[in-house]
């Protein structure tokens, strides 16, 4: 696992434990010498988990459309910024730099980016592991939510369990390391088709 995407809030949240996490994040990954690949701004738990990961000596690429550059206050100290044209660049950018992807508390353009990547994975566009660093219970009720569409049958069930959810980085980077992607939806032999159209 050489390189992570982290999704977050621009925002800090109500709670300081949420700023608490984003820096042993950043802490943790540069730590384990892995690459932190997030959206590219210095606002919010996104600049925090990025400055923590370089205070710690680690590795932080960004990734962030030119019309956010002022308003998202672009990190300046990057290891590598790239600025691109668009959202769907962005998005698509950062899965092909990341070997995971993890949501930590965020809004909707947190669940939107890792709804994605875990979509992609269904659909057998990457075979890399999606997971929720749930501090404090903030995606209880979303992971339950998400359990309901598979007892309601529109999710195959082995995609909710290929979902990790932990409280506990460390365990969540653990458990990367020990992925094992599920069967893809329609099969192996679709792949080559999805990932020329995504």
């Amino acid at each position: 696992m050489n390189s992570i995407a982290i999704f977050c809030g621009s925002a800090l949240g109500s709670d300081p434990v949420y700023l608490q996490v984003a820096e042993l994040v950043g802490k943790t990954l540069a730590k384990h010498q892995i690459t932190l690949v997030y959206g590219g701004g210095r606002s919010g738990l996104m600049g925090m988990v990025a400055e923590s990961a370089l205070q710690a000596g680690g590795q932080v690429i960004g990734v962030i459309p030119k019309q956010l550059v002022d308003r998202e206050l672009a990190h300046p100290n990057l290891t590598a910024l790239y600025v691109v044209d668009n959202m769907h660049q962005r998005k698509t950018q950062m899965s092909e730099l990341s070997d995971g992807f993890i949501a930590i508390p965020g809004g909707a353009g947190t669940l939107e980016e890792i709804f994605e990547q875990w979509t992609w994975a269904q659909l057998g566009i990457h075979q890399k592991p999606c997971a929720f660093l749930n501090v404090d219970g903030f995606y209880d009720d979303l992971l339950k939510f998400l359990q309901l569409t598979a007892d309601k049958g529109f999710t195959h069930q082995r995609f909710c369990s290929s979902l990790i959810a932990s409280d506990n980085i460390e365990e969540i980077l653990a458990q990367f390391k020990a992925y094992v992607p599920p069967q893809p939806k329609w099969g192996v032999a679709d792949q080559q088709d999805l990932v020329k159209n995504a």
